[in-house]
């Protein structure tokens, strides 16, 4: 008999968060065509901007047609949907357990880091909510809290790599493992904020007095754990004072050239107003996406347009008394080590280094390492950065 989990989101609400997608979906490339049929009706010069303009006459009418003819499609299927969720048992809603089911939250979570913003702001059903999971569930939880932060378009499942898992393995030392799981679509100081609100919430109701807390964050998730640390000490909580160490496996602090790219090309489409409604396609990617063009922790940073080329940062230094370390993916050899890095993140980014004083994280060079040959995905599941991992942590 298949198993199934409790407390998950149904096969039902999947089903009505994957129609709005493709409702939006429809009434987007819908926009992107009426805009591009608007444009070169005008027959505007090949540089320059133009603003958008419905198109009218039998032309408008059409696209207006299709607009509102989906947007009542759509609505009629949710609802429809949503009946059929209130009225069905809440067991032949579950999904099943197993591969099936890490499949499902694999998808759903790299479609939350994609577009996760969306989601949340659509009221979309597959938007994921951030939630501080101790695994196993059961298992006895001691003084010493091992919090684990996983990185954009992940969830907390892949954590295990190649049959290994750092959270599982460093709990010989003693430690009790809390997975972090969130939409990592949302901007990193978004997540930040409701981590450090969530970690001071699960150690006030820990079962025993928290002794010592250390953090494991991967790629993104270093980020998020930044900007929750900035959050907690600026709002008084408690538990940074708990916080005896940090480490980072592959984290952006200085961002990533992919992303920086990506912008680039985001803002070319923009010089032709031939392409320019293209930079619609471009623009759809998440705000935790664009916060990883130069590493962005605080609201200040993004506020004026999150799409803006310069590093307008606001330094935050890491926190004094906490023992911080960085493990930085190398793939390549020799020269290219430096910008290569572990194939998505420079070495100087991963490693916290910056030309600039203020920016620089100032990790000590015995706290920095870098793992040879292995890559992003690959810091996960290495045996040499699970070593080193276990030196550092040790009591």
């Amino acid at each position: 008999m298949t198993k199934v989990l409790k407390h998950r989101t149904g096969a039902l609400a999947d089903l009505r968060g994957g129609a709005r997608l493709v409702i939006d979906g429809v009434k987007g490339v819908t926009g992107i065509v009426e805009a591009m049929h608007s444009r070169i009706a005008r027959v505007p010069p090949p540089l320059g901007s133009l603003a958008d303009t419905p198109t009218t006459g039998i032309t408008g009418l059409v696209y207006r047609s299709i607009h509102g003819t989906t947007g009542l499609v759509g609505k009629a299927l949710d609802t429809a949907l949503a009946g059929v969720e209130a009225v069905l048992p809440a067991s032949l809603q579950e999904l099943p357990d197993g591969k099936a089911a890490a499949n499902r939250d694999a998808v759903v979570a790299a479609l939350n880091g994609v577009m996760g913003d969306h989601l949340e702001r659509t009221g979309n059903p597959l938007a994921i909510h951030m939630s501080l999971r101790p695994r196993p569930a059961d298992a006895a939880r001691g003084p010493r809290v091992l919090l684990l932060v996983h990185g954009l378009c992940m969830t907390d499942h892949q954590w295990t790599r190649d049959g290994h898992d750092h959270g599982q393995a460093l709990a010989s030392l003693g430690y009790c493992p809390v997975y972090a799981r969130y939409n990592s679509g949302l901007h990193v100081s978004a997540n930040g904020a409701e981590l450090a609100a969530q970690l001071e919430a699960l150690l006030e109701s820990w079962p025993v007095a928290v002794e010592s807390l250390a953090v494991i964050g991967h790629s993104m998730g270093g980020l998020v754990v930044r900007s929750a640390l900035h959050e907690a000490m600026h709002a008084g909580m408690q538990w940074p004072a708990k916080l005896k160490q940090l480490v980072f496996l592959g984290t952006p602090h200085h961002g990533a050239p992919l992303e920086r790219g990506g912008n680039w090309l985001h803002g070319g489409l923009g010089v032709s107003p031939y392409v320019a409604p293209f930079t619609r396609l471009s623009g759809l990617r998440s705000s935790g996406i664009t916060d990883l063009r130069h590493g962005n922790l605080l609201d200040q940073d993004w506020a004026d347009n999150r799409f803006a080329h310069r590093d307008t940062r606001a330094p935050v230094p890491l926190p004094h008394g906490v023992a911080c370390y960085a493990v930085a993916g190398a793939v390549g050899e020799g020269a290219t080590d430096e910008w290569l890095g572990d194939g998505l993140v420079p070495l100087t980014s991963a490693l916290g280094r910056h030309a600039k004083p203020t920016r620089d994280l100032h990790i000590p060079l015995s706290h920095q390492w870098v793992a040879r040959g292995v890559n992003h995905l690959d810091l996960l599941g290495s045996k040499a950065v699970y070593r080193r991992l276990r030196r550092w942590l040790k009591p």
